[in-house]
């Protein structure tokens, strides 16, 4: 699996529906991955806190976009 950095600037461009879509499914990623550490088929441990840190950086945009 390759794992590609979202963009802040380009997370401010989406829709608020696209960026609903993009936490979902960031999150789903997230506990296949956990599922993956725990049956011990990850190799890169180190993404679990990368996707982490994309939903971070999703809901920020969303609350930015929101004004809030």
């Amino acid at each position: 699996m390759s794992y590609t950095k979202l963009n802040f600037q380009e997370l401010l461009q989406k829709s608020e529906a696209e960026l609903q879509e993009l936490l979902k499914n960031k999150k789903m990623e997230l506990f296949e991955t956990r599922m993956k550490l725990k049956t011990m088929q990850l190799q890169d441990t180190s993404l679990i806190s990368k996707i982490r840190r994309d939903i971070a950086r999703i809901k920020t945009a969303m609350r930015q976009k929101r004004g809030n």
